[in-house]
């Protein structure tokens, strides 16, 4: 089953696993951009658009996703912000190098085929300067858990991974530095993350 298809069967339940569960670390990881002089921010794989009525007001947001399900849920939670919604994918992002301000990776990089990819079109378009904010789940490098690594090749091909080495992909995408790092769930499996763009 292609990862596009699978989204679109679970476009419609997808709000009510999720929000509740991810609502907090959400918000915590999106209060950086608060900070921030206006620019235009990338939310990559924006899904229904949880993140969006967490995002504040003075950016431009483009949110991109594989799916047109995924998408056409995402535009009614972003009415008081400037956004534009793109189906396209993470792995071939269709912008120039450089052109966002701050990207933001919630949730994308355990569930795309190859999350290094994803992470260097992240960093390749990002100015330098801007930051990556990135939360997700996570294991740590050398970190046994079997069960996950073992039920990666049936859960990757449905919704996630759950193998995927954040320092690994890291050492393969430089460009970034890591500024900050924080266990957000499940006993720190899941991490949130802030990059600068080097």
């Amino acid at each position: 089953m292609s990862l596009r298809h699978s989204y679109t069967l679970i476009a419609p339940f997808y709000d009510a696993v999720l929000t509740a569960a991810t609502r907090q670390a959400r918000i915590r990881s999106l209060t950086h951009l608060a900070t921030q002089t206006p620019g235009t921010v990338l939310v990559a794989g924006v899904g229904t658009g949880l993140d969006l009525p967490h995002l504040p007001p003075q950016h431009r947001y483009i949110g991109i996703d594989l799916t047109a399900a995924m998408l056409r849920r995402s535009l009614p939670r972003a009415e008081r912000h400037n956004y534009h919604a793109v189906q396209g994918s993470v792995l071939a992002l269709p912008f120039a190098n450089g052109h966002f301000d701050h990207t933001v990776l919630h949730l994308i990089l355990a569930v795309v085929p190859d999350p290094l990819r994803a992470l260097q079109e992240a960093i390749r378009v990002t100015r330098p300067g801007g930051s990556l904010l990135v939360f997700d789940k996570f294991l740590r490098p050398g970190q046994r858990a079997r069960l996950r690594r073992w039920l990666t090749p049936i859960s990757g091909r449905i919704a996630t991974r759950m193998d995927v080495e954040f320092e690994t992909l890291l050492t393969g995408a430089p460009g970034a530095r890591v500024e900050s790092d924080n266990a957000a769930l499940a006993g720190g499996w899941f991490r949130r993350l802030r990059l600068t763009r080097l």
